[in-house]
């Protein structure tokens, strides 16, 4: 059993200075009843806290250390631009570098433009889409989470995991109302929702592969489909890869299904651990985005010389030959058995996985989680036990069902075998229970 007095001290602190005690992410550990930890450094697959605490990361920074952390390579690429400079507000050849490997290696990418986050690209992404087609909607999905504008906090997952009307005090009810939501999965309800507003509706937004409220997949046919009544009705249609952008694939979830979008949002491993985010797409539409256009977006530390080294580095390191592969062999095996682990002990679960992100999900009412509704149906507070169980023996997953769980290259056979051997251990405990 491990202990965490350090952190528990500079939680209290923390609590006084910033609420809830936390700055990013806001999820903390509140739903799995416990608190956070205070991290002290990281290397390759680990993480250290300050009480001396060594933990296999199954975190991953919520994605974007698919190479492992501290990464000699990205290292020296940070240190080396580190000492020309850390941040010019202006243009740098780097920036050009970076774009080069991201609009390669996502083809619907024609030109982009480079944030500092996530949600900084997806408030810009959406703000483009209508100024192109002139209308005020966006339809989205319940569960999906696009970062927290205003506009994308109605039926939201992670850390805003609640259905209904706005998820958040502080957004306008008319603003709410621009924003449509609907079950991921769910082309019938995209089609009714069509029949009546598709007029109105600039674009559709989604996570192809969703990793916000708990790993979820797309049905056969989803994401084409939605591509046709966005083709049929004149409307965008938007891929938020944030968390699936050279994870799930090198190009993304848009070259594991083969849909390609109008517009993309990336972020997470195109910083390499240091926060830059993207957008971009079919070049007639970012045409509108000033100063070449009428659509304002800009960003001081936009393009910063470290995040841009740092991304560049990583995506170097995804394009050696077999560093996919090595990631789908580690998520199929460890996958496969947990699933037979659990089902010799009696415990119940299913898990959805996508590349280099999966979720378990305990006690589920149905043999398969495709919407928001089904994880939400999930037993949670096991899904607590099972997280605190693990986080006792050396594991740290992220704590809440409604987060992927994510993995890197160096993730090994080490860390395989002994993650199969605590949930083994977590599966009989709860038996003789």
């Amino acid at each position: 059993m491990k202990s965490y007095p350090k952190s528990k001290a500079l939680f209290a602190q923390a609590k006084k200075m910033f609420p809830g005690g936390v700055n990013s992410p806001v999820r903390a550990f509140k739903t799995v009843g416990g608190e956070p930890l205070f991290l002290e450094s990281a290397k390759g697959a680990y993480l250290y806290d300050v009480d001396g605490n060594c933990l296999l990361d199954y975190f991953n920074s919520w994605g974007p250390m698919i190479a492992g952390h501290a990464h000699p390579a990205v290292l020296a690429a940070v240190c080396e631009v580190a000492q020309r400079g850390l941040s010019f507000g202006a243009c740098h050849e780097l920036e050009l570098t970076l774009a080069e490997q991201v609009l390669k290696l996502m083809p619907s990418l024609e030109r982009l433009r480079f944030v500092s986050s996530g949600t900084e690209a997806c408030l810009s992404v959406i703000r483009l889409a209508r100024a192109y087609t002139g209308r005020e909607k966006i339809l989205k999905f319940n569960g999906n989470y696009h970062g927290h504008g205003d506009g994308f906090l109605v039926a939201a997952g992670s850390g805003v995991a609640t259905f209904g009307l706005p998820d958040s005090p502080g957004v306008p009810s008319a603003l709410a109302a621009l924003t449509l939501s609907v079950p991921y999965n769910d082309l019938e309800a995209v089609e009714a929702v069509f029949a009546t507003q598709g007029e109105k509706i600039a674009a559709i937004i989604l996570e192809p592969v969703v990793g916000n409220a708990g790993c979820l997949l797309p049905e056969l046919g989803f994401l084409e489909g939605l591509r046709a009544i966005c083709d049929r009705w004149g409307a965008l249609l938007v891929f938020d890869e944030v968390m699936t952008g050279f994870r799930v694939a090198l190009g993304g979830a848009q070259e594991r299904f083969g849909v390609k979008p109008d517009l993309t949002t990336l972020g997470k491993i195109i910083g390499g651990g240091l926060p830059v985010g993207a957008y971009g797409g079919r070049s007639e539409i970012m045409a509108r985005i000033a100063p070449e256009g009428d659509v304002y977006q800009a960003g001081t530390l936009s393009g910063n010389p470290l995040g841009m080294a740092a991304g560049l580095a990583t995506l170097q390191l995804l394009q050696v030959p077999g560093f996919y592969e090595g990631l789908g062999v580690y998520s199929d095996e460890l996958t496969k058995r947990l699933l037979a682990v659990a089902g010799s002990s009696g415990e119940r679960i299913v898990i959805n996985a996508c590349g280099a992100m999966f979720t378990i999900f305990f006690e589920p009412v149905s043999e398969r989680i495709i919407d928001f509704e089904g994880a939400k149906a999930c037993n949670s507070e096991r899904f607590a036990r099972f997280f605190k169980f693990m986080l006792d023996r050396g594991f740290y997953f992220p704590p809440s069902q409604f987060e992927a769980i994510f993995f890197g290259s160096a993730h090994g056979r080490v860390e395989l075998e002994n993650t199969v051997s605590a949930f083994e251990e977590f599966c009989m405990a709860g038996r003789v229970a």
